[in-house]
């Protein structure tokens, strides 16, 4: 089962994506991304991440899709890691329209998921 730690649920995922992921990972089940406030310091943001950590270890996923604040990835993505739960991101290809001189309309599209890399790469 693939854990979707992001502020997009699975439900609301494009076709492709959700394609995607139910062949590589079969299930996947949502874990909303937390609300990481800016003025949060570096203690703040690694103690939610022990927190997540302590909730996906009790659901034990076969791997965990996260996006989303990037200090808050990095640090659950180590943790992840070290007990060998894989962490993939999504990737997307954007692409951007000119509706007329002052409105660009952009969209993603979904390409596929990308493995983090190991930590200490």
């Amino acid at each position: 089962m693939l854990l979707n730690i992001s502020n997009h649920p699975f439900a609301q995922w494009p076709e492709a994506q959700l394609q995607a992921a139910k062949e590589q990972f079969g299930a996947v089940s949502d874990l909303t991304h937390p609300a990481i406030d800016p003025q949060a310091d570096t203690d703040e943001v690694l103690q939610t991440a022990e927190s997540y950590y302590l909730k996906v270890r009790k659901i034990a996923p076969h791997a965990v899709h996260i996006m989303g604040e990037q200090t808050f990835c990095y640090a659950l993505v180590r943790q992840l890691q070290q007990c060998g739960i894989p962490c993939y991101a999504s990737t997307t290809r954007r692409q951007a329209v000119r509706i007329s001189e002052t409105e660009i309309r952009r969209t993603f599209e979904f390409v596929q998921f990308r493995a983090y890399p190991a930590s200490g790469v």
